[in-house]
């Protein structure tokens, strides 16, 4: 009944506007956490979500890291899945027909080693029309060691990628971000100046893990990037620095997100939209469960729309 009052809520909030993007309710799945398309259909309605933002796609495809992958931390997980992938050509006739018949309205994330890489994948998305509401750009993945650094904390490489991103894209661009950085509000800038019309903050952070009973890392890849509840805070506060130097951008906070307080506070501190991630390995409900539990808490504040509680830290 509690799960049944929230949907109710959900719906009455109404929608919001995300960089151009009108979703029914702003709570998407994050990109890497929910498969290529309609892995998680059976554990939640992906139609009522805002958006389903696939695993972040290669211009071809992708084997990703030596296993083992992923390792519980602490107050999280940690992860080195790499990015595999089928490649956005096989996506478009594979997997995007299986989000159709869900009803749900999808984000393509893509990724690239070089501005060429990413305008490949840009260039093989326009095949997929209108079928797809956004792009997201992930600048920012940690998992890839080999290249020469993370894009997201090259202000100008960003900005270059997003550019020629948005010369070729027939939708919305988002852009996302790292906040293993001290310059991510440099960089929200310099994408924005670029043409995206959202950034997605923020990716996981850097970690490693070592097993002291083997000496030996406990990824196959060495490092990976920590995600769940211990970098929920780390979210939270680039949500609100790229607020309040950015007023007018549209935000999707991601970090952490594990109950429906997690989403309001994120939204307080800035965000339009949230999406969920980690938290759907322990529970693959875990978005449809936070977006009820969330619009609780926003009718229990009173709120008639989610525009009462976006920014409204920043109200005071």
């Amino acid at each position: 009944m509690t799960r049944q009052r929230g949907a109710r809520y959900l719906e009455s909030l109404g929608g919001v506007n995300v960089g151009g993007v009108l979703l029914a309710n702003p709570f998407m799945t994050a990109s890497g956490t929910s498969g290529h398309d309609v892995e998680l259909a059976g554990y939640m309605p992906l139609r009522r979500l805002g958006a389903v933002v696939v695993k972040s796609l290669f211009h071809e495809p992708w084997p990703g890291n030596p296993s083992p992958r992923v390792h519980v931390a602490a107050s999280g997980m940690m992860n080195a899945v790499g990015l595999q992938g089928p490649g956005v050509v096989s996506w478009i006739h594979e997997s995007l027909p299986k989000l159709e018949s869900e009803g749900a309205v999808v984000v393509a994330s893509i990724w690239g080693r070089t501005v060429h890489e990413y305008v490949l994948a840009a260039e093989q998305l326009v095949a997929a029309g209108d079928r797809i509401s956004a792009i997201e750009v992930n600048l920012s993945c940690p998992n890839l060691e080999g290249r020469s650094g993370i894009i997201a904390h090259d202000p100008s490489l960003a900005g270059q990628i997003i550019s020629a991103v948005c010369a070729r894209s027939q939708v919305p661009v988002w852009a996302k971000l790292s906040a293993n950085t001290d310059r991510i509000v440099e960089v929200a800038t310099t994408v924005s100046d670029a043409g995206a019309s959202a950034v997605t903050v923020m990716n996981t952070m850097l970690g490693m893990q070592i097993d002291v009973r083997t000496s030996r890392r406990s990824l196959g890849n060495g490092g990976g990037g920590l995600s769940g509840p211990a970098v929920h805070p780390i979210a939270v506060r680039a949500v609100h620095d790229i607020r309040v130097a950015l007023p007018r951008i549209a935000i999707v906070g991601v970090g952490g997100i594990a109950s429906g307080d997690d989403a309001v506070e994120m939204m307080m501190a800035g965000a339009n939209a949230v999406q969920v991630g980690t938290a759907s390995f322990a529970r693959p409900d875990a978005t449809w469960r936070i977006a009820c539990a969330a619009a609780s808490r926003a009718h229990a504040l009173g709120a008639s729309s989610w525009s009462t509680i976006v920014s409204a830290v920043h109200q005071d």
